[in-house]
């Protein structure tokens, strides 16, 4: 059984870039895969279906390296276990929300009022079989 789509969960902790040591990327992708565990049906695979990705970066203070750092070790740790492979990403729309930069959301979910009310720093995810979810 394929993972119920969209999914949607929080990594606590600062996600870490391409230029990371390998065994802080290593941590960061086992701490993905662990924080999205629990959403996912026991023996399940992973969807060949295109996937977009959203990432909502929480930090505790004033953002240190680019908005872009955080997407690739993310969507590598998620896929061979979400997706098959992250060429199935179609869109990834990510933003940071730096302390008192946060805008109200019209209808966030339980998960992202999560996101909004937690601890900093963390990373809100979302993915979605719909790539135009957020265009309509």
């Amino acid at each position: 059984m394929e993972p119920a789509f969209p999914v949607e969960f929080v990594v606590q902790g600062t996600p870490v870039s391409l230029q990371g040591s390998s065994d802080s990327k290593r941590q960061w992708k086992e701490r993905v895969k662990k924080a999205c565990t629990h959403l996912l049906p026991e023996g399940h695979w992973a969807t060949q279906d295109e996937i977009s990705a959203t990432l909502f970066y929480f930090p505790s203070d004033k953002m240190q390296g680019d908005v872009d750092n955080i997407v690739k070790m993310t969507l590598d740790a998620l896929s061979k276990y979400i997706y098959v492979d992250d060429s199935q990403v179609t869109r990834v729309l990510v933003q940071k929300f730096e302390p008192g930069k946060v805008f109200s959301f019209k209808a966030p979910s339980a998960v992202l009022l999560e996101a909004l009310n937690g601890d900093k720093p963390l990373l809100y995810i979302r993915l979605s079989k719909d790539p135009f979810e957020e265009l309509k």
